[in-house]
């Protein structure tokens, strides 16, 4: 498969795994950036954007990134706070003051940032299309009844998370979730990456093509087999109580690019995600552009909380505001062992499949993969995480005994 592109000499195995990721793991159409100190080293791209077309992924070719918009999302709010218009640790209630019914009086900007205020899914039936009407979502969140006692654990709020921390947004700025990231970081930086994508740019996106799980021997993660037992479950609430948004003639729909979930899908592609994190890896600032401070960083890269089974994906999570830190879950099942195997330092958020985007301030360091075939979790499966590796190992990183974190 031609490889287009360009990469600096020492990231030579960059080239590579990526190489090998269409030869032997299966990749269909990818994309990868990197960038160190601020300079790009590594901009590759090459496959299939659309097999049905045939039509090749190029340059400008665009995709869904999953839960890579709640990194995006969360930066929205860090910028915020950072501006001292809002503060993480004050009930949501006092922005959002619909929000304080069925015991969530207590709900602090925290929890919904830390997925632990209770929200992972909705007990009501959602209708059809739900997710594209953002006045429906928040209503029903403000009212539902927690499913914990928020604050005692967490559990991914792998879709709702979007409506609660943007809807705090919106509340604080004055504007939709999407013109916020638009006015605040896309637009500044200049980067192709849209959490409402405009009708123009619809032709550019290269459809997601979803892995089957039916197929024998597929290593289904215990998250899908217990929504699919139990659809009351919170695994169930999270996967199926929806309006249809996860089925694939929803989410390669243009309705749905068009919408604003933030959670989920954010269109843009590996130069989008890479850039987007490029300040948070120096600092807060790239060039003219300040997105937040120093410190505003730190507390981005910080571990809010961590869980030895999150209450929704069933394994190990670790979370930082908002954004995800490096967990090593290979001595799990064989259908739940993807993680994400980063340096300790590094913060940023996967997408379901695969796709990735991170920043490593230390590393000075920012990463962005993105992808058009999903493998069958929400983590970083082989593809990524050989991308990840190759990278550390450039810049001379270790890991003890094969280790999950990176060490430099």
């Amino acid at each position: 498969m031609p490889i287009h592109g360009t990469h600096e000499p020492e990231f030579v195995e960059v080239l590579a795994e990526f190489e090998r990721n269409f030869a032997e793991r299966g990749e269909v159409g990818a994309s990868v950036t990197v960038t160190v100190d601020g300079r790009t080293v590594v901009d590759l791209w090459g496959g299939v954007a659309d097999p049905r077309s045939g039509a090749e992924w190029d340059a400008q070719t665009l995709v869904d990134v999953w839960s890579c918009t709640k990194g995006a999302t969360a930066l929205c709010a860090h910028i915020l706070a950072d501006r001292g218009e809002l503060d993480l640790k004050a009930p949501v209630a006092q922005y959002w003051p619909e929000f304080a019914q069925n015991g969530k009086e207590g709900v602090l900007v925290q929890h919904l940032l830390d997925h632990q205020a209770g929200l992972a899914g909705v007990r009501e039936q959602l209708p059809e299309g739900a997710f594209y009407d953002w006045e429906l979502m928040t209503s029903t969140l403000a009212a539902a009844e927690p499913l914990w006692t928020p604050g005692t654990t967490h559990g991914y709020h792998g879709l709702t998370f979007g409506f609660l921390v943007g809807e705090v947004v919106r509340r604080v700025s004055g504007q939709p979730l999407a013109d916020f990231f638009a006015s605040a970081v896309s637009g500044p930086l200049g980067l192709e990456f849209w959490l409402s994508l405009p009708e123009s740019e619809e032709a550019r996106v290269a459809p997601t093509i979803p892995p089957d799980l039916t197929k024998p021997g597929t290593p289904v993660p215990s998250l899908y087999l217990i929504a699919m037992s139990d659809p009351t479950s919170i695994p169930g609430l999270m996967v199926l109580n929806n309006g249809g948004y996860m089925l694939p003639g929803q989410f390669n729909s243009g309705t749905a690019h068009r919408s604003t979930v933030g959670a989920a899908g954010a269109i843009t592609n590996a130069r989008g995600l890479a850039g987007m994190y490029r300040p948070l890896a120096l600092g807060g600032t790239f060039g003219d552009v300040r997105l937040v401070s120093p410190n505003q960083v730190a507390v981005m890269g910080q571990v809010t909380s961590a869980c030895s089974v999150d209450a929704t994906v069933l394994v190990p999570s670790r979370f930082a505001s908002g954004f995800m830190k490096s967990v090593d879950n290979r001595h799990l099942a064989p259908n739940d062992q993807e993680a994400v195997l980063l340096s300790e330092d590094a913060f940023g958020h996967s997408g379901m499949g695969g796709a990735l985007g991170f920043a490593d301030p230390r590393a000075k360091l920012s990463f962005g993969y993105a992808m058009n075939r999903q493998g069958t979790g929400i983590g970083v499966n082989e593809r990524g995480q050989s991308l990840v590796n190759a990278v550390y190992r450039a810049l001379g990183y270790h890991r003890i005994t094969d280790g999950g974190a990176w060490f430099g």
